[in-house]
């Protein structure tokens, strides 16, 4: 599964999407805005759920003043095994105040799910901002707090990129409710030409599995 910000939108944007999904050999199944998901043949995502986040229209920095393209996230529900895992993707705004109330909306659809969940994006902040310690509290672990700068592909010199894996996840076929999933994040096996070639920012490998008790 591929969750992206920025996809190619404008004219023709689902069939640039469903293009773009079939160079990698999957399915474009969900948008919001530029968020999207890809799935690969096998993996089925139920419960689709989108919505359009508000944020502020003009942001400004120091003497530049500038618009910002409407705000989104998307996001759907997979079985492992018997535990039931959302996976939501979105991508934050460039004016600071603006990305509270987005998280905010973020994380009602996340809920909104009833599963554990995990929320990956374009966060558009470092590890010590407000977005970062709000997610903290909402009991979110941070799955890339040793994964290094992700921004710029080039010359990486900060972390602006999340995936962050809620806690208490259930099963479908228990009312054991003892977390069943383990999550790790690692580097993509490829270049950083490639890399550099394919995003201004460094992809984020999660992998999500089962504890041998499930």
């Amino acid at each position: 599964m591929m969750l992206v910000q920025e996809a190619p939108t404008w004219w023709g944007t689902r069939r640039k999407r469903r293009a773009m999904a079939a160079s990698f050999g999957m399915r474009y199944v969900a948008a919001s805005a530029r968020n999207a998901i890809l799935v690969a043949d096998g993996i089925e995502l139920t419960g689709i759920r989108g919505r359009r986040t508000w944020r502020p229209f003009v942001r400004r920095r120091l003497d530049f003043i500038a618009t910002q393209l409407p705000g989104g996230t998307v996001g759907g529900v997979v079985h492992l095994g018997s535990t039931r895992v959302a996976v939501v993707v979105c991508h934050l705004g460039l004016h600071p105040r603006g990305r509270i109330h987005e998280l905010a909306q973020i994380l009602s659809l996340c809920n909104s799910f009833g599963t554990p969940y995990l929320l990956t994006g374009d966060l558009n902040e470092e590890p010590d901002g407000p977005i970062w310690k709000r997610l903290a509290e909402e009991g979110l672990t941070d799955l890339g707090a040793d994964a290094g700068p992700t921004f710029n592909s080039s010359t990486p010199y900060k972390r602006i990129d999340g995936a962050l894996l809620s806690t208490g996840p259930t099963r479908t076929s228990s009312r054991n409710a003892l977390p069943p999933l383990t999550a790790r994040l690692r580097h993509v096996p490829a270049t950083r030409e490639d890399l550099a070639a394919a995003s201004d920012h460094l992809p984020m490998l999660v992998e999500l599995s089962l504890s041998a008790s499930d």
